[in-house]
């Protein structure tokens, strides 16, 4: 009974409108509440913001003036609303209250104390295994011109935050008050698709908890005139803070990017970096990602690449493909199998395919929708055990507005309910009442609305992995990838209804043949993509180019494998295509045809998931270093969750 008290009030909470500030969903207004912060006496001078004169515009052509920004935009902006604070309505006394704030950084001061890291650590009482700031490093140069770069690193509350639109639950807002970018981890269910889209790492996805927390600016600080925490803690003076464009004083510089930092163009980050001192024309990084940094220069930047520290030999590591995102291989592929055998079982329909007539006018066809129903069915439940919070999946429709993770669910969501009613109209049981023009005509319009649906959700699976901050996905071969996967399984699925229904050979070699061609269509798309990805990643100067590296090398020959199951797939589905073929000899390679396909789709999908390198920031120490990671799995360190690790399985 308490279960079911607790699910229905997170239900409740949908309803309640929140203000967006990290923990205001946990608080409610006192008689007499809180400070907003309690600020002492004698503040130093270091920890106090700046009131100067500040530039109209950013680096990115924006106003840095938000309520300018909003009514530039048609909409109506608040000057004095409160951040309820603590359940404090009060409003915070800063005169540049609505203007971009950002972090600036000068790297030739950070000495990698860790100091900020440890500040932020005690402010936001985060986990061992948590972190909203870290510091990470690249180096260069040999002995004794040796250089090393440190670089800390939080979230940089971006002018145009991929998270909060990639978000399917909207737990993220960007305030007109100071320009945070604020996360509210009682609204968000777990799904971690922030933590793929963000460049820089910021959102932070706790296993224990099920739920994403991030940096919040300190805007309770900011409330006060002081600057963030992780600032005013920094020993080196090496970070500040304040309205974006202002440059600290003694210093000259405010570049967007420093060597090791992602590409600013895919968020518009509002961080500003002064690095004046001389590097050697290559970084490396000193955890375990294969990726180095080397000076264009023509363009002055530092851009990055392979850096093979693994060597060069083929393995399997065919355990390693064992991940967090396990349910997602089954989702994906159980859904786009199941989409797919409904979309050619309509369309053989709509255009009146002979050799499929019998089965699609029998009373047997009520197995296609039913199949598809089943698997989809199955997609939507891994999808949800996936989730941090399994139980709060209905908030993966609240950000249709921006989300294609939310449009992806609502695809898949309405192609389960109208495929379910189009398997009842046509279940012969219901016959008597259903066979006649109404709920014939009922029957076609509810299967045309579920391809379209199914369609779409299809669509969005794949904009949902077209993400710039992981470059090994944000290629078209994703898409070869998935409708190869609905076609040749989907493919499969309808030719074995459809040759069960019927009792000549002949008709069964004349399904092989059609479907043959389906089968070797939708390979032969995915083998193509596949060749174009390689070529395109061997060549790269990204994390795209990395993750191949570790695709031929740590799971080499399990990469060979999987293109040689799906050569052999290809043949054996023209031989079904093409030649003339006995009953026995055709039913045999249909069987094989089958495995080798399952087996190819498994094989790539766990590899699709596993390999891919984000444009996350260097980082050297625990949970930042996957090589750690892996090191304390092996060893069972993970089990002691003080030493900055935890499974990420949930």
């Amino acid at each position: 009974m308490n279960a079911i008290v607790k699910y229905v009030d997170d239900i409740v909470k949908e309803f309640t409108p929140t203000n967006g500030f990290k923990q205001s969903a946990k608080r409610q207004l006192k008689d007499k509440p809180e400070a907003i912060w309690d600020k002492r006496e004698n503040e130093p001078t270091y920890a106090k913001l700046a009131n100067k004169d500040t530039n109209p515009v950013n680096v990115y052509d924006q106003p840095i003036d938000l309520i300018q920004l909003v009514q530039l935009e048609g909409e109506q902006a608040d000057t004095e609303q409160s951040l309820y604070i603590n359940g404090n309505p009060a409003v915070g006394n800063n005169p540049n209250r609505n203007k971009q704030h950002g972090f600036y950084f000068n790297a030739d001061n950070c000495i990698g104390c860790h100091a900020c890291e440890s500040a932020c650590a005690e402010k936001n009482e985060t986990p061992s295994h948590l972190a909203f700031r870290s510091v990470g490093y690249v180096e260069g140069g040999s002995y004794p011109d040796f250089q090393r770069l440190n670089i800390s690193m939080a979230c940089n509350h971006c002018d145009d935050p991929v998270c909060l639109k990639g978000c399917p639950t909207g737990a993220y807002i960007k305030h007109t008050e100071y320009g945070a970018v604020l996360q509210d981890p009682d609204t968000c269910f777990g799904c971690g698709y922030c933590t793929w889209v963000c460049p820089y790492n910021a959102p932070q996805l706790d296993p224990l908890e099920g739920q994403v927390s991030k940096c919040n600016m300190c805007v309770d600080r900011l409330e006060v005139g002081l600057k963030p925490a992780c600032v005013s803690a920094c020993v080196g003076n090496a970070l500040d803070f304040g309205v974006i464009e202002e440059v600290p004083d003694n210093r000259e510089q405010a570049k967007t990017s420093i060597p090791g930092f992602p590409n600013p163009d895919i968020s518009r980050p509002n961080i500003r970096f002064e690095q004046k001192r001389k590097l050697p024309e290559e970084m490396v990084r000193t955890d375990s990602a294969p990726i180095k940094y080397h000076l264009d220069r023509k363009t002055g930047t530092y851009k990055p690449g392979v850096d093979p520290k693994h060597g060069s030999a083929q393995q399997w590591n065919i355990d390693k493909l064992n991940s967090r995102e396990n349910p997602l291989v089954i989702f994906t592929l159980a859904t786009q199998a199941g989409i797919g055998a409904f979309i050619l079982g309509f369309l053989s329909q709509l255009f009146a395919v002979d050799i499929l007539h019998d089965f699609t006018t029998s009373n047997s066809y009520a197995w296609l929708p039913f199949v598809s129903v089943v698997l989809v069915g199955i997609g939507l439940f891994m999808s949800s055990t996936h989730l941090g919070k399994p139980t709060r999946f209905y908030r993966g429709f609240n950000n249709l507005r921006y989300s294609p993770v939310s449009r992806e669910a609502l695809g898949v969501a309405l192609f389960f309910g109208l495929a379910s009613i189009h398997w009842i109209l046509n279940l012969p049981l219901f016959g008597f009442i259903f066979d006649n023009v109404f709920f014939k005509g009922i029957s076609m319009l509810t299967a045309a609305l579920a391809v379209i649906s199914g369609t779409v959700g299809l669509f969005y699976m794949i904009k949902c992995y077209r993400i710039p901050a992981r470059p090994f996905w944000n290629h078209w071969q994703t898409a070869t990838a998935f409708v190869s996967s609905s076609v040749t399984l989907g493919g499969f699925i309808l030719g074995t209804l459809a040759m069960l229904n019927t009792d000549t050979s002949d008709a069964m070699i004349g399904i092989t043949h059609i479907v043959g061609t389906l089968i070797a269509l939708g390979v032969g798309a995915e083998l193509l993509g596949l060749y174009f990805h390689a070529k395109r990643n061997k060549t790269a100067e990204d994390e795209g180019a990395a993750s191949h590296y570790v695709l031929t090398t740590t799971y080499g020959k399990t990469y060979q494998l999987r293109n040689a199951l799906l050569a052999v797939t290809a043949v054996l589905a023209l031989a079904l295509a093409i030649l003339p073929l006995g009953i026995v000899t055709a039913v045999v390679i249909w069987c094989a045809l089958f495995s080798t396909a399952l087996a190819s789709q498994l094989i790539g999908r766990a590899l699709f998931y596993v390999l891919v390198i984000p444009t996350t920031m260097p980082g050297a120490f625990f949970w930042r270093n996957k090589g750690f990671e892996e090191h304390a799995k092996e060893t069972g360190l993970v089990d002691v969750v003080d030493a900055g690790i935890v499974r990420a399985e949930h």
